[in-house]
């Protein structure tokens, strides 16, 4: 079904490549210092409003959790090709963007609002290499930079000035990809990540082959060697456990986008059922630490 569809032809040759660099990376040590989620409730995701992303909103306070999906975006921006929306992030001064993508082009587009609520958007020309999918933003705790990702079987992550945020920045100018954070294990599919803390990524994973950590749709830990920022950096990638996959239908579950909120210690993430049951029991899924 249409809510279902995932642009991932453009990322094969990409994904060839880096399967072969996973065989050399998959011996990555893993972390000592990975956290332990453990799953303590859950709430139904609506499949058109609900069912790709997800956020929550500090400024201004008592802000509601905001979600993406098929359904939340604007006729304005779909006719205009911006017909894919992925996982959003707000900093914790109030900006929130959300990443868009095309069926082809050689752009990507991050809409933006202000805390006031005035809307902007910034286009990304695309790179040499860099896919055309534009699958999820994290925003650092700064709110100075932005971590984007493509799909498919990749070793890194794309970093920006944050728009709207960073005064480099300008809705009529490209938005520059400023450096990259280059894995040590390659991933797959990701679907969305947050910051925990300036150095520390959580990532939920589509991966459906489950040969690059054992297991398929993981949450992914990702430290990282330093903040992101206009100076490349590494990141240390470790398998936490396997998103939950539960459903009154049995078929491919998809793993999507992902939240941590400071302000609780919750992290929540979203995984859609197959299947009918993609209208009836797609969960968002609340985890803590210990």
């Amino acid at each position: 079904m249409p809510l279902r569809i995932r642009h991932r032809g453009h990322a094969v040759l990409t994904g060839l490549v880096a399967l072969a660099t996973a065989a050399v990376l998959s011996s990555a040590t893993p972390a000592t210092a990975a956290d332990t989620w453990t799953e303590v409730g859950s709430d139904r995701a609506d499949p058109l409003t609900e069912s790709q992303g997800l956020t929550s909103v500090e400024v201004p306070a008592n802000s509601a959790n905001r979600y993406t999906g098929i359904g939340t975006i604007s006729l304005s921006v779909s006719s205009r090709g911006w017909n894919h929306v992925g996982d959003p992030d707000a900093s914790y001064g109030g900006y929130y963007v959300e990443p868009y993508q095309a069926d082809s082009g050689s752009a990507k587009m991050y809409r933006v609002q202000a805390p006031g609520g005035a809307w902007s958007e910034y286009v990304h020309t695309l790179s040499s290499g860099e896919a055309l999918n534009n699958s999820w933003v994290a925003i650092t705790p700064s709110g100075q930079w932005m971590l984007s990702g493509e799909y498919g079987t990749m070793t890194r992550f794309l970093v920006f000035p944050t728009p709207g945020v960073n005064a480099s920045t300008s809705p009529s100018a490209n938005l520059p990809q400023a450096s990259t954070v280059t894995l040590d294990h390659a991933v797959r599919d990701v679907q969305g990540c947050d910051f925990v803390t300036a150095t520390r990524l959580l990532c939920s994973s589509d991966d459906p082959a489950g040969t690059l950590f054992g297991i398929t749709k993981p949450l992914l830990q990702v430290d990282l060697s330093a903040e992101p920022g206009a100076t490349n950096v590494t990141g240390h990638v470790t398998a936490l456990r396997q998103l939950p996959l539960r459903s009154s239908c049995s078929g491919t579950f998809e793993a999507e986008g992902i939240d941590y909120d400071r302000r609780t210690g919750t992290l929540r993430v979203i995984v859609v059922s197959p299947g009918f049951c993609v209208l009836t029991d797609s969960k968002t899924y609340r985890f803590t630490t210990s």
